[in-house]
């Protein structure tokens, strides 16, 4: 399942932000805006995905979504919770086209802006210059 999710986010970072990126395993020890929404899959199985990304990585976002600069931290919480559901709606579509585990996906939630301490099952980190993102799973 994070391999579908993976390439979600490998596809945001190539048509969205346009930029070079790397991928490695593990969690950003940065402060981050973390986001979650919840999966199904069809077997009947449930996971949370969590999306955290530290502030320079969704002010990016922000820039490259609203064209705003600097802004609010009520923006930035709005804009994880969009790119959750992006990344996480965009794999549900891969999943369904390579019959790998295809779900449904609920709603996202904003949980905080502080350091990543959720447990989990799988991680990556996505790193584009010095801006990171986590994308996380746990088995629910």
């Amino acid at each position: 399942m994070i391999n579908t999710i993976i390439k979600a986010s490998q596809n945001f970072c190539i048509h969205q932000i346009r930029m070079p990126y790397t991928v490695s395993n593990g969690i950003s020890e940065k402060r981050t805006l973390i986001a979650y929404i919840d999966i199904e899959e069809q077997s009947g199985k449930k996971h949370r995905v969590y999306v955290a990304s530290d502030i320079n990585f969704m002010q990016r976002i922000s820039t490259l979504f609203l064209d705003e600069v600097d802004s609010d931290e009520e923006t930035l919480i709005d804009m994880a919770l969009e790119t959750v559901n992006l990344i996480v709606g965009s794999a549900k579509v891969i999943a369904e086209e390579t019959q790998d585990n295809p779900y449904t996906i609920q709603t996202p939630h904003f949980l905080k802006i502080d350091n990543f301490d959720f447990i989990y099952d799988e991680s990556r980190v996505i790193k584009i210059e010095n801006d990171e993102m986590i994308i996380a799973i746990k088995e629910l």
